[in-house]
């Protein structure tokens, strides 16, 4: 009887393993989650993926009606088949990169970051993470959109001066750089998104960044601009996807290494922030 006794007030000790490993795998896969269970990730990236082919079959179709007119500018026309189809890139980097502040700041504005730093409490898996997945969706929404624009575009010039195949040098690695180029502007968003913990903040800066300080850029002297401007973000990543360079413009390698600079850039900002900040 004693015995029995002793056996069953004998206390049971609990595993000193946890039933749940926190992993790399893991964490992405509940970030991959997180990014389609959101309504606004649906919205947006139709908003990206529409403004890149709608604007690029708008501008082709303005080219073709012009060929002929004293009205068409010096410069549109020696536009190329490339540079039309890629006309809409301008507008779906915006698209694009809100997208990628809202993965990041939403959580803060909402408090659910609380709950995902919890679940991983060495936080920089959380933002490479989400940086990962949504920059790997962002450029397959912005190569597919480039390629699409493209073959809707050389449809429309076909027996134009601008017409262009697939054949034609440098315009695949034009495609894949405007598809890169788009990825790597979601990576940016998310960073920002980190970085300021703002939903409106985030969007401003990205605002301000891929379009504003160019145009303030072209106000300097000339000498400064072009000493300046071939390495803002905007312009290095213009050079990554542009099928003919001038003088003053970066090269596509020099342009993609210039681009990736400002991306490791913002999210080394996002990570000291983040490690260093409470939530």
């Amino acid at each position: 009887m004693s015995t029995l006794t002793a056996t069953a007030e004998k206390p049971r000790t609990a595993s000193a393993r946890p039933a749940y490993r926190v992993t790399g795998r893991r964490v992405l896969a509940s970030e991959w989650a997180k990014l389609w269970t959101l309504r606004s990730t649906w919205i947006t990236l139709g908003l990206g993926l529409l403004f890149l082919v709608v604007f690029g079959l708008i501008a082709a179709s303005r080219y073709k009606s012009l060929i002929g007119s004293p009205r068409m500018d010096r410069d549109f026309a020696h536009s190329t088949a490339v540079s039309l189809s890629l006309f809409g890139t301008n507008f779906a980097q915006l698209a694009l990169g809100v997208l990628g502040v809202l993965v990041m700041a939403g959580e803060y504005s909402t408090g659910m970051i609380r709950s995902t730093l919890a679940a991983v409490p060495r936080r920089l898996p959380v933002l490479w993470s989400k940086a990962a997945v949504y920059g790997l969706v962002a450029l397959v929404v912005g190569t597919f959109g480039a390629f699409v624009a493209f073959l809707a575009g050389s449809g429309i010039l076909s027996g134009t001066p601008a017409a262009m195949g697939l054949g034609h040098a440098g315009v695949v690695r034009s495609l894949l750089g405007a598809g890169l180029y788009l990825g790597l502007v979601g990576v940016i968003g998310t960073a920002l998104g980190a970085l300021l913990r703002s939903v409106a903040g985030g969007i401003s800066v990205l605002v301000a960044t891929l379009m504003l300080i160019p145009g303030l850029v072209s106000l300097l002297p000339s000498s400064w601009q072009n000493d300046i401007s071939p390495y803002l973000p905007s312009n290095a990543g213009k050079a990554v996807f542009a099928l003919t360079h001038d003088s003053t413009a970066l090269s596509p390698l020099a342009g993609l290494l210039v681009f990736l600079g400002w991306t490791a850039l913002a999210l080394a900002g996002a990570a000291y922030r983040l490690v260093r900040s409470d939530a």
